[in-house]
């Protein structure tokens, strides 16, 4: 029995031993019109059996599998391409796939209240009626208290969360000198039947 440990390493194994084993073959091939035609039968297969079927036509997309290819190949490949050859002394780097994601500020603290929590927030804010405004932050307070339960599934204290709602707000909202409470936690985490 031959183990994967003992045949050589695929350079981008998403693709398989038997893409890898055509490249190596299609190396071999003296002749180079046949060489490119079996580059591009292997680039037909690359496509077919490994992406989805709407991105055949777009161009980063092909350009992407021609650097493939050649990375595959260890840059020893020598066929004609509709593309530029990539520079095997650069990394391969395709710029679409390469950006950094940014993550939202909504996920980087307070994620348990959630991002519609800090839309009622600047809503309230912007609120003219001044006593639809105080309900507006209690009812805010209240649904931030819920959605703590929600994720942590621990008793918490008003005063944590008045000071979670006047951080998200920027201190524009402080509840903590009010005497109203908001609702009880055992109220909140009673199982609905």
């Amino acid at each position: 029995m031959e183990y994967n440990t003992n045949r050589f390493k695929l350079v981008i194994p998403e693709y398989g031993r038997n893409i890898h084993k055509m490249i190596d073959y299609a190396i071999q091939i003296k002749n180079r019109k046949k060489r490119n035609r079996c580059a591009w039968c292997i680039i037909k297969l690359m496509t077919g059996s490994i992406h989805p079927k709407y991105h055949k036509s777009i161009y980063y997309f092909q350009h992407k599998l021609w650097n493939q290819l050649f990375i595959m190949s260890k840059y020893k490949l020598d066929i004609d391409t509709p593309f530029p050859k990539p520079n095997p002394r650069e990394p391969y780097k395709m710029s679409l796939y390469n950006k950094k994601v940014v993550y939202p500020e909504y996920l980087t603290s307070f994620r348990y209240y959630g991002k519609i929590i800090r839309n009622m927030i600047h809503v309230a804010i912007r609120c003219k009626n001044t006593k639809k405004k105080e309900g507006l932050f209690y009812a805010i307070a209240n649904t931030m208290k819920k959605n703590y339960l929600r994720w942590n599934k621990n008793i918490v204290e008003d005063d944590v969360i008045f000071e979670d709602l006047k951080k998200l707000s920027k201190g524009k909202i402080c509840l903590m000198n009010n005497t109203d409470s908001l609702l009880q936690c055992s109220h909140i985490l009673k199982k609905k039947k």
